[in-house]
Parts: C-alpha cells; sequence; structure tokens
C-alpha cells in the first residue's frame, strides 16, 4: 500500500457580461499551487486563464427583416485558454522519495531494515500545460427543422511530464521530468433534421462526426523498438499511439521469414544473422515501417427515429470509427519457432509454407522443424519478428449496428376509469446486434476493443424488454 499526502490551494475569479443577450464575454483566471511539484516558486504555482464571447446574430434588428422563418437561428463562439494539470498521480518528488527494505543477508535469522533513495528530488518538476484555441457555429433553418453545429480546436500542450533517460548521476536512470511537448487539432460538427413531419408519422435524425489528429513535436527521450512495435511508444513528428511494424521482406525456400534490417531495404535479416534482431534497440528504429495511429482520428454516429401515430416509436442507432490500426494478435505467440500438444493453432495455419515453391504463393512461414530450430541461432527472435510484421497489421475502421429498439405506448384510453393502472408502455431493444464493416484481415475478432496491442472477443449481443405501469 502506499500512503501519500497532497497539499493543493487554489484562488480564482470569473466575471461575466452580456449585452442584450447579442454579444456575451466570459473571463475566468485561477490561481493555485500543490506540494506535488517541486519546491521551486515557479514550477509549484502557476495562474491559469480562459477568455471566451459569444454572438448571438438572431438576436440583432436585421436579423427578421433580413433572412425571416428561414434562418432560426445563428451564433458564433471564440474562446482561448490556458489550462494546467498537476501530471500523472505517481509523480510524487517535489522532494527525494526513500523507501524502507530488508537487506539481503545469508541467513534469514539475521534481518535488519534499510533505507534506499526511489527517486531523486526534481525541484523543477511542474504543471503538464495547455494552450487551446476554440472556435464554433450553431445554425437553424427552415424553423428548426434542420440544425447545425460545428466546432473547431486547436491545442498546444506542453512541459508534459514522462520518464526521461539520464547518465545515471544520484543513482536514478530514468527520471521523471517536463519533456514533451505535443500539437493536436481537431473539428466536430453534427446535424439535426426533422426529415419528415406529417399527421401521424415523424422522422428524425442525428449525424454527428469527429475528426481528431495529434503530433509529437519535442521528446527528450527514446523509445525502443519492443515499444514502438506495440504501440506505446514515442517519436518526435508522429502521434500519440504510433504503431510501428519490423518491415517483412518474404520467405526463404524453406519457409522462414525474413526481414528487411534498413531504412533503404538494401539488407535482411535472415537466417544467416538472425540473432541481430534485437527488440531493446533504441538507436536503430528507423528502419521500422510507420503503420499508422492505435487510436481513430474519424469517429461518430447516426440515428434515426421513426414515430408513427405517437404511439409506436422505433430507433435505430448505427456508430462508426476510421483511420487507426491494430496488430494481430501480438500477445498469444501465434507464430512461433516451437510448439507443444497444448498450442491451439489458427486456421491459418492451414495456409502456411509446407513445401518449396510455397514461398511464391504464401507469406507464412513454416512450422520450423527440429533440425532448423537447433541449428540456426535465433530462431525464436525472427519468429517473434513475424508477429510484430507489417503483415500483422489491419485497420480498425469499422461500422457498427449498435442499437434497435421499438417502443409501444398503449392508448390512454384503454384505462380510463382504471383506478390501479393509468398508463402502460413496453419497449424492446437489441444492442449491439451487427458488425456491418471490418477489415477481413481481422477474421471476426473485434476492431473496437483494443487491448494492449491486440484485439478482444467480439462484445455479446444484449436484447432488453422494459416495461412501465403508471400507477
Amino acid at each position: 500500500n502506499e500512503f501519500t499526502y497532497y497539499r493543493n490551494l487554489a484562488f480564482f475569479g470569473m466575471a461575466t457580461y452580456s449585452y442584450k443577450g447579442r454579444y456575451t464575454i466570459n473571463g475566468t483566471i485561477r490561481y493555485e499551487g500543490t506540494n506535488k511539484l517541486g519546491k521551486s516558486r515557479q514550477a509549484r504555482w502557476l495562474p491559469t486563464w480562459n477568455v471566451s464571447g459569444a454572438w448571438n446574430a438572431h438576436e440583432e434588428r436585421w436579423w427578421q427583416p433580413t433572412f425571416g422563418s428561414n434562418w432560426t437561428n445563428a451564433s458564433l463562439k471564440l474562446s482561448y485558454s490556458l489550462t494546467a494539470d498537476r501530471g500523472p498521480a505517481s509523480v510524487t518528488n517535489s522532494l527525494a522519495v526513500f523507501e524502507a527494505y530488508s537487506p539481503w543477508r545469508p541467513l534469514a535469522s539475521v534481518t535488519e531494515t534499510g533505507i534506499a533513495l526511489a527517486a531523486l528530488e526534481n525541484s523543477e518538476l511542474t504543471y503538464e500545460k495547455k494552450h487551446e484555441f476554440n472556435i464554433g457555429a450553431a445554425f437553424g433553418f427552415v424553423s428548426n427543422r434542420v440544425n447545425f453545429e460545428i466546432d473547431y480546436y486547436k491545442r498546444n500542450n506542453y512541459d508534459l511530464i514522462g520518464y526521461v533517460q539520464t547518465a545515471g548521476v544520484g543513482g536514478e536512470i530514468d527520471k521523471l521530468a517536463n519533456d514533451a511537448s505535443m500539437e493536436s487539432s481537431g473539428v466536430e460538427f453534427t446535424i439535426s433534421t426533422v426529415n419528415v413531419d406529417i399527421k401521424n408519422f415523424r422522422w428524425t435524425s442525428d449525424l454527428i462526426f469527429s475528426h481528431t489528429k495529434n503530433r509529437i513535436t519535442r521528446l527528450n527521450s527514446f523509445s525502443q523498438v519492443t515499444s514502438l512495435v506495440n504501440g506505446y511508444g514515442r517519436l518526435v513528428d508522429y502521434p500519440i499511439g504510433a504503431l510501428f511494424s519490423i518491415p517483412f521482406a518474404g520467405l526463404t525456400e524453406e519457409g522462414l521469414p525474413t526481414f528487411y534490417s534498413n531504412k533503404e531495404r538494401t539488407e535482411i535479416y535472415g537466417p544467416d544473422n538472425y540473432s541481430e534482431i534485437n527488440f531493446q534497440e533504441y538507436d536503430k528504429v528507423d528502419y521500422l515501417k510507420y503503420e499508422g495511429s492505435i487510436d481513430p482520428t474519424v469517429f461518430g454516429s447516426f440515428n434515426n427515429t421513426f414515430t408513427i401515430i405517437n404511439d409506436l416509436k422505433v430507433g435505430i442507432f448505427l456508430t462508426y470509427s476510421f483511420g487507426n490500426v491494430l496488430r494481430l494478435n501480438p500477445l498469444c505467440n501465434v507464430y512461433a519457432s516451437e510448439y507443444s500438444d497444448l498450442t491451439a493453432s489458427m486456421k491459418e495455419m492451414k495456409n502456411r509454407w509446407m513445401v518449396p515453391g510455397d514461398e511464391n504463393r504464401t507469406d507464412i512461414p513454416v512450422i520450423a522443424s527440429k533440425r532448423q530450430f537447433e541449428t540456426i541461432p535465433g530462431l525464436n527472435y525472427a519468429y517473434s519478428a513475424y508477429n510484430y510484421s507489417d503483415k500483422r497489421v489491419a485497420k480498425g475502421d469499422f461500422i457498427r449496428l449498435k442499437e434497435i429498439f421499438v417502443e409501444y405506448n398503449f392508448p390512454k384510453k384503454w384505462f380510463e376509469g382504471q383506478k390501479v393502472v393509468s398508463s402502460f408502455s413496453a419497449k424492446i431493444s437489441g444492442t449491439n446486434l451487427a458488425l456491418l464493416y471490418a477489415d477481413k484481415k481481422l477474421n471476426g475478432q473485434d476492431p473496437e476493443y483494443y487491448n494492449s496491442g491486440g484485439v478482444s472477443s467480439p462484445i455479446p449481443r444484449q436484447f432488453t424488454l422494459t416495461v412501465r405501469l403508471g400507477l
């Protein structure tokens, strides 16, 4: 168990001014400090602020004479802010951290308590900061039958906290510091429409679309090959969660995998030098192939609701996501240099290399023979590299039928004169009914649930019956 104590103190003030509902200006300022960060006054105390404004154009005198009922409303909003975060919960080294431990002794009966330096003091460790600019607009047309809203943001994150590799002075190689900066931007728009509205039928739709991107602009630490091919490494000019792969160079005449070992794709790792494959390498990573981000860049939903005679309501809800990539089963050792009787093989193994010439029709390596396993040094590295190669990557794009529901409100006249029941309605809904689109390379795995470099099992379908009684 860990016992930690934080002291936080903050002062804030805010002001708002509005003129006839047309123009609104807001301002907020906050000054806070915490003993969680460095002892330096500039590190421990930080002022943050936000300024925003809105213009409701439909409140202008000239709006109605100019646009009439075609444009119901129109608003524009702007904001700019500096906000901050105290960083991850594990950051506690405003002072040096010492921990008690039991030193090793040759006899179990001889014990004593020691004190070890767990983390060096970092007096300059300060807040993670973010400048953010937002601009948005909202419009309503045709008596609010069409409503459209769009927002754009741009963020500049700096002084982000992470581990920095040092020379080890003071006894600590990995040290927490404000070591990174990142910029990001995104746009989101929402459109709501009343498509049909007649006496006994109403059809409404809601579409949400979001597009985001980010890029690391400064980084003082380094990432190893193993972290880059798993998607949690960091490199400058790439997004958070960038996924890299070892470039596959084909199979040998014996069905063994080979890989390009340089950026120019002129040299390979093969049976003669498998032992040179180094997943712990950090200064030779430029030969890796960039696949994309593990986080979606485009996502949203599409909802349709149909109302019939005010009593029957039917809804169809779709979700979608695009722009990310997934690693196929990296944690399951699907392809290995040796197997046991306890190994469950995937059906793709039927398409593996089996006889000379198969290297021209398949990219799946051979099940290594005992001779190959015992005579080829580093063969286990080769099969690990294949699991993390560009042949084991799929797109994470999907379109899902998220929910369908049918709801019926029984006519109130059925319950007139009843002393017990005054109303009755029933609703049946099904969620996660179908994956309408996904990459075929996933072979039925669910792209929406990405866990530690792999893909989890598809979530189950669920059906719900809801009954409401008014008493």
